[in-house]
């Protein structure tokens, strides 16, 4: 549903103004967002409500350190998500025409590529892995309209620190973010729980700042 919803979504709201300026695409999808955001304040409205897990309840016991099964399954889910859409995009047909139509839109028009669809085929590709991610984190946070508006924040500095275009820096910036704010939120009392969203926003900066490209990202280099 969830990748039917976003082919759809491409389709009649980006596709008019794909050939826009890159201002404009983000004025539409900025909109866009809001509409589905007051779309589901109309279902849920400005309660929250909890979510089933979708993994057992007890703790994991692993050398005497308890784990809790949800982050357990979180985990394993993320990874092998992060594999699956890897080998789409590296081993498939499919996944090197939609790569290539996203870089050089213009050349892949020549060479055949159906420039609009793969942009669709994205966009629904995207929404099914967003879905997934809702599915994850709704038990721990419960399920709210705006409920996924800390989480991009975070995956967003994970994916600087990591480097935007590495899978595997994605998940290493991810790992380092969280054990960084964690030890800031126990150790630094200017920190604590209320600000740890400001220093993931602070860290974003700072990567850009020092080293754009992020830890395993590869700086580009343009002759002119």
């Amino acid at each position: 549903m969830a990748f039917i919803g976003g082919v759809a979504l491409e389709r009649l709201v980006i596709r008019p103004v794909e050939r826009a300026p890159q201002l404009t695409i983000v004025i539409v999808t900025l909109g866009l967002f809001t509409a589905v955001n007051g779309l589901g304040r109309l279902d849920l409205g400005l309660y929250r409500e909890a979510f089933p897990s979708p993994f057992p309840t007890t703790p994991l016991q692993f050398g005497g350190v308890a784990f809790s099964a949800q982050d357990v399954g979180v985990i394993v889910v993320s990874l092998v998500t992060l594999g699956l859409v890897t080998l789409f995009f590296q081993k498939t047909k499919l996944g090197l025409a939609m790569r290539a139509a996203a870089i050089y839109p213009e050349q892949s028009r020549v060479l055949g590529i159906r420039v609009g669809w793969m942009l669709a085929l994205g966009w629904g590709l995207a929404s099914m892995v967003g879905a997934i991610s809702g599915i994850m984190i709704a038990p721990v946070v419960f399920l709210d309209p705006n409920m996924m508006q800390s989480v991009i924040v975070y995956a967003f500095a994970a994916a600087v620190l990591g480097g935007i275009e590495s899978p595997i820096g994605a998940v290493v910036g991810g790992l380092i973010l969280g054990v960084v704010l964690n030890l800031l939120g126990t150790y630094v009392e200017a920190v604590g729980n209320e600000l740890r969203l400001a220093a993931a926003l602070a860290i974003i900066v700072a990567v850009l700042v020092i080293k754009p490209s992020g830890l395993f990202g590869r700086a580009t280099v343009q002759r002119v």
